[in-house]
């Protein structure tokens, strides 16, 4: 058994660093993917429709954010619990908890959609977007909130993957999707006019079809490497048990993953409040952020999987080893970040926007972009220790630290916004980061961790 565990999954054999940044390289590429198709809305928008049109898909992106990150949150930490069903050698077990997620999330996906297709306009009104953009941005997210039941199963479904090992077919299946993606986006808004209802078109249909070619493999993989003999027969479609102990998990998960994008939408209105061109600029910048802080988001996950597989196995040592490596990994992300955007960021916020017809909003893409390149290591840091508590199911420190970096975002914004100008809607992020790592790390240190067993 131990030798047929082994070459399912090399997280709990081999070389802990090379094991986590081979892991992590196909994250990082399928989520640098996902982000291009996101991006692609937005400058596809910018160039063919307008500022306006820009500015309503940026009302709507830090609310639609926080439903990606719940999904990616859910997936993320439901997979703990599979990764150490694989770790401890339980087919059986893994079988259950894949279908348990599965079935959960999905009703989850379609409960959303509901309450965000009835309440957009209300959240977009509390949020004071901008009366000049409201009615687009409410199209765009009623459009949107009905593909949410295929963003949270692809978002399982991908979770599935890497909990057993596998972090290269979610690889290609979001390269497919963002090809797709942006093929419909070309289509829909540059020859047919559709304008920001286009751009949520194409974003709901790649993401269904990518839920359904996901779902196929899934199956596939389950029935040739863990469905044989009576284990199959055996298996159960839903246990409550074990949904119990999936969502201890996977609430602290999700809130942690959707921090950054609760952050923003909690601090939305003050970015509004400046005025549709400021908010253009915001957008612009801020998806910039969301591709640099990829490779870091990829590498805690990778942690988080490599933590949970190797608790199951009992091999709490490992996971030292591999968290420390981590850190040389994370530094070398953020040095070769900071360099590009300090060197290219106005070519970079150019993609978005043109200077010379939109100077306000350009000059606060540029500005956004080059106080944040300096801080990208500081939210590594926070994500692969943040990984270790998660993976081993030590839960309450991670809870704490996370609500800590939502606070001070917060609360800094909404205070400082009137006294320093939208500026501080940006200085607050770094300050966030950095006492989410340190509450985390403490927590690390005391090695209560390693006590953390959940199958």
């Amino acid at each position: 058994m131990k030798k047929e565990r082994q070459n399912k999954s090399d997280m709990i054999t081999g070389e802990p660093g090379r094991t986590l940044l081979l892991f992590a390289l196909p994250m990082i590429l399928g989520n640098l993917f996902q982000q291009f198709y996101n991006m692609a809305d937005s400058v596809i928008v910018g160039r063919f429709v307008g500022e306006k049109a820009l500015a309503a898909v940026g009302a709507s992106y830090a609310l639609t954010t926080v439903f990606v990150m719940l999904a990616i949150g859910g997936g993320t930490g439901s997979s703990v619990i599979t990764s150490q069903y694989l770790g401890a050698g339980k087919r059986r077990e893994l079988r259950t908890s894949v279908s348990t997620a599965l079935s959960a999330f999905f009703f989850l996906g379609v409960l959303l959609a509901f309450l965000g297709f009835v309440f957009s306009d209300g959240i977009l009104l509390a949020l004071k977007t901008p009366e000049d953009i409201r009615q687009q941005a409410g199209l765009y997210l009623r459009i949107y909130f009905s593909g949410l039941p295929f963003l949270f199963l692809y978002n399982i479904l991908a979770a599935m993957f890497n909990a057993m090992g596998d972090s290269k077919t979610p690889l290609y299946l979001l390269i497919f999707s963002s090809v797709l993606n942006v093929l419909l986006d070309l289509v829909f808004v540059a020859l047919f006019s559709m304008g920001v209802a286009g751009v949520a078109a194409a974003t709901v249909i790649a993401q269904g079809i990518s839920a359904v070619l996901s779902f196929c493999l899934l199956l596939k993989k389950l029935r040739r490497d863990f469905g044989r003999d009576e284990e199959e027969a055996q298996s159960v479609f839903f246990d409550r048990k074990m949904w119990k102990k999936m969502v201890r998990v996977a609430i602290p998960t999700m809130l942690q993953q959707s921090i950054v994008s609760v952050g923003m939408l909690l601090v939305q209105s003050v970015v509004n409040g400046f005025g549709s061109l400021v908010l253009a600029g915001f957008t612009a910048g801020t998806r910039i952020e969301s591709i640099c802080i990829v490779p870091m988001i990829a590498m805690g996950n990778a942690v988080s999987t490599f933590t949970a597989q190797n608790m199951g196995a009992g091999q709490p040592d490992r996971v030292q080893k591999g968290y420390r490596l981590s850190y040389g990994i994370v530094f070398f992300f953020a040095a070769v970040i900071c360099g590009i955007l300090l060197a290219e960021k106005e070519r970079i916020i150019g993609v978005f926007l043109e200077q010379e017809s939109s100077s306000c909003a350009y000059d606060t893409g540029v500005s956004y972009l080059s106080f944040i390149a300096f801080f990208f290591a500081l939210i590594g840091l926070k994500a692969i220790t943040d990984g270790v508590l998660r993976g081993s199911g030590d839960m309450a420190a991670f809870t704490v630290a996370n609500l800590v970096n939502l606070t001070i975002r917060v609360a800094v914004a909404n205070l400082c916004a009137p006294v320093w100008g939208v500026a501080a809607v940006w200085y607050a992020v770094p300050m966030g980061w950095a006492a989410n790592y340190l509450i985390s790390f403490f927590r690390y240190r005391t090695g209560k961790w390693r006590a953390k067993r959940m199958v």
